[in-house]
């Protein structure tokens, strides 16, 4: 799993060092009432311990992970952002090979930041610049706050679907290629590029108050 930064923002491993800050995270029913057909929240610090060793055990694939969210500027961890294939309902297999998706979760007091928007950003232009065609998103119809980050990240709703963690998701979509400019050849942007382009206006976006930001995306589940 590659390390990733952003303006304000580093996405690196989990450590076990980060069990009490994840269990804080885990024990709060705001931040896990959308995750999974039936939320649960942690119950103790083992919990937590047993998620990083899930988590580390992971990020040993080279493009997919679920990363720590930390500040650059003092190192605060802030929340979780994951990109890993997901799983369908009934056990089935997957409907299509790329069935990737991109999720995270934010400790309450990071919330409203713009953090889950640009620690997305810089996830697609990692999935993209790796090779991934499509990256997908679930959320709970409920979780409007989600749905908005989602459509700041570019990502195309593509209504409801059963097909996948056996419940009712909103469904969105973003895909990746090259970007046409008017009068000139396609272009394929270095992941560098998709990143700045990925976070331009976020700041704006945020500002312009379109919803409060809580990035709790049904995802994830048992992690």
């Amino acid at each position: 799993m590659r390390e990733l930064t952003t303006a304000r923002l580093r996405l690196r491993s989990w450590s076990f060092d980060d069990a009490d800050f994840l269990f804080d995270m885990g024990s709060r029913w705001e931040v896990q009432r959308f995750i999974g057909r039936v939320p649960t929240v942690m119950a103790d610090r083992a919990e937590a311990v047993a998620s990083i060793e899930r988590r580390r055990a992971r990020n040993q694939h080279p493009v997919h992970g679920i990363w720590a969210i930390e500040t650059l500027a003092d190192r605060t961890l802030v929340g979780t952002l994951l990109l890993k294939p997901i799983p369908a309902s009934g056990g089935q297999s997957v409907q299509r090979a790329d069935d990737v998706e991109i999720g995270w979760h934010l400790h309450p007091d990071h919330w409203g930041q713009g953090y889950a928007t640009e620690a997305g950003a810089a996830v697609l232009a990692h999935a993209f610049a790796a090779g991934l065609s499509r990256v997908i998103a679930v959320t709970a119809p409920e979780n409007i706050a989600s749905q908005a980050v989602c459509r700041r990240l570019g990502m195309r709703h593509l209504g409801q679907t059963g097909a996948y963690y056996d419940t009712t998701c909103e469904l969105f979509e973003a895909i990746g290629g090259p970007r046409s400019t008017p009068g000139c050849a396609s272009v394929v942007l270095s992941e560098t590029e998709r990143v700045q382009h990925a976070v331009e206006g976020i700041g704006q976006a945020v500002a312009r108050g379109q919803g409060r930001e809580q990035g709790d995306v049904a995802d994830c589940a048992g992690q």
